[in-house]
């Protein structure tokens, strides 16, 4: 009888215990006093750019603007545009500048198509405060901002690019704040008005109808450097299509054009 009144005082002593160590851990732990608040999360722009119009009925101008964020060339979309003598401007980080070599090359030997401008050393978000976006981290301080910019142009000038004068940052994403660093540094920042490819993670069919929908005077935003993803092959068709239509090709350098959140003021 005693054996097993000691063995059920063991269990639930045993069984107490168990449930005393469960109990804090289905607890909120209470906020340590004199804690700092959180930091509210910056406010972001995503800022639009549009380009004089043609005014001329049937007669539509676009400006095709491309991120070579890093990877590799995608090709369908580099050959069409030398094949077809369609210009853009592509705005090029110092990461896919190293690894393209070649894009490069040609890039540079057909300056009639080809305005080349930064995006910057890392592909880093130009936001000067720390947050995520998209789940990149930003910047996360002016100095890291004016970091992100200066490496990516002297990574175009050290591979034989004229200075640029615009700038796009990973993700097209800023704070207020930042775009006034960016803009004091003497860069016009480049925002844009239609989104071709969803950052390359769209289909080929949806993105060339996405291009398609271009008006006189939007500026079109897409990628060159996702050879691997089906928005390539609706980019190139698009284009294609385009110039059947008669459609105006520029470049940002060639024309005037209007960007909100004094982005280009």
């Amino acid at each position: 009888m005693n054996r097993i009144l000691l063995a059920s005082a063991f269990l639930l002593a045993t069984l107490s215990a168990a449930s005393a160590e469960e109990i804090p851990s289905a607890l909120p732990a209470p906020a340590a006093v004199g804690s700092a608040p959180k930091a509210p999360a910056p406010k972001l722009v995503e800022p639009h750019l549009h380009i004089a119009r043609s005014n001329i009925a049937g007669h539509v101008r676009i400006a095709l603007t491309f991120d070579a964020c890093m990877g590799r060339a995608d090709e369908r979309i580099l050959s069409t545009l030398v094949q077809e003598r369609i210009p853009a401007t592509i705005f090029v980080t110092a990461r896919w500048l190293k690894h393209n070599p070649a894009a490069v090359a040609v890039l540079l030997q057909n300056p009639d198509l080809f305005e080349l401008e930064n995006h910057g050393e890392n592909h880093i978000p130009a936001v000067d405060t720390p947050t995520l976006i998209y789940g990149i981290a930003s910047a996360g301080s002016p100095q890291a901002v004016r970091q992100e910019v200066e490496g990516g142009a002297a990574a175009m000038v050290a591979a034989g690019i004229p200075a640029p004068h615009w700038f796009r940052g990973s993700t097209a994403k800023y704070d207020l704040s930042a775009i006034g660093e960016i803009r004091a540094m003497g860069y016009r920042i480049a925002g844009y008005s239609v989104n071709g490819d969803g950052g390359s993670l769209l289909g080929a069919a949806i993105t060339e109808k996405r291009i398609a929908s271009a008006k006189d005077g939007d500026v079109i935003i897409s990628h060159i450097n996702q050879p691997t993803h089906a928005a390539g092959e609706g980019v190139a068709k698009a284009l294609v299509d385009l110039k059947a239509k008669g459609t105006q090709f520029v470049r940002l350098e060639d024309v005037e054009d209007t960007g909100d959140d004094k982005t280009t003021e």
